[in-house]
């Protein structure tokens, strides 16, 4: 190694309790992230598997993206660009859960299977009781 150059194992060197911090942070998020996956798999109908994933996603990808920021921001510059990750996560998981849920409860409904009452309907609602 040429004397003028750092190596750059000693630049990425970490205090132990960010290191510990970090590490947890990530572990957390992926432990979630696998929390979510087993979910999918164990749950029986479509609106309990969207549950489970939609709601886990966002919170692991927010411990995950936390991880990233503290790390990037002690080792080279403020790395806030990653919560735009976490930001755009937060904002199209349960947009997209919305829209799923409501696209399978219209066809439940349009196949005849065992579904709640549209609002729309007559009879239903919060004044169906007649009230």
């Amino acid at each position: 190694m040429s004397p003028g150059l750092a190596d750059p194992m000693a630049q990425a060197l970490l205090p132990l309790w960010l290191e510990v911090l970090v590490a947890a942070l990530v572990l957390a998020g992926a432990g979630l992230a696998l929390l979510g996956s087993i979910g999918l798999l164990r749950l029986r109908t479509f609106f309990e598997r969207l549950h489970a994933p939609s709601i886990i996603a966002t919170l692991s990808c927010w411990l995950i993206v936390l991880g990233t920021v503290l790390y990037f921001s002690v080792t080279e510059r403020l790395a806030l660009h990653a919560l735009l990750i976490a930001w755009f996560m937060a904002i199209t998981v349960p947009i997209m859960s919305i829209l799923l849920m409501r696209a399978a409860l219209f066809r439940a409904r349009q196949a005849g299977q065992g579904m709640p009452p549209g609002l729309e309907q007559p009879g239903a609602g919060p004044d169906a009781d007649g009230s």
